[in-house]
């Protein structure tokens, strides 16, 4: 599975104005809803909280994959998101979360769902991707820094 199959151009966020994890999951969500029709704002980030109770999706080096599975969609949803001066997500290991990816999943879909997860976890443990990630300003260059960076791995 490749990432620009489920993350397109719209779908990613330069930068982040929250100030804590609940708002920047409604950030995104909300950005969400934008692009993708017949998704609610609440019925998502409830998602999103619910599955951040069961432990924090921040994974450690300035990364955090907010997921869940949500009821009335058909494919998985991505969303990619910076906070320069980064946000407290409870990551494993207590540093600020900088780069986000919220993925949603219909129900059914667990193989794909891991599958997603599995690719962002390993591309975004490269430091130099992660870098470059951090250094793009707007959300065209993230998109392709994501793209190339796909198309390499």
């Amino acid at each position: 599975m490749k990432l620009v199959e489920i993350l397109s151009p719209q779908m990613v966020m330069s930068e982040l104005d929250a100030a804590d994890k609940e708002g920047a999951i409604r950030q995104m969500c909300t950005h969400i809803s934008k692009h993708k029709t017949g998704l609610k704002i609440d019925d998502m980030v409830k998602t999103l909280l619910e599955r951040e109770k069961l432990g924090s999706t921040g994974i450690g080096e300035g990364v955090a994959i907010p997921h869940g599975k949500l009821n009335g969609i058909d494919n998985l949803v991505a969303c990619f998101a910076k906070s320069t001066p980064g946000i407290d997500f409870a990551a494993i290991d207590s540093q600020p979360s900088h780069l986000f990816f919220v993925l949603l999943a219909p129900n059914n879909s667990a193989g794909l769902h891991l599958k997603a997860l599995a690719r962002i976890s390993r591309l975004l443990k490269s430091q130099e991707f992660r870098d470059r990630l951090l250094r793009a300003d707007d959300a065209g260059s993230i998109f392709r820094i994501i793209s190339d960076e796909d198309a390499r791995c």
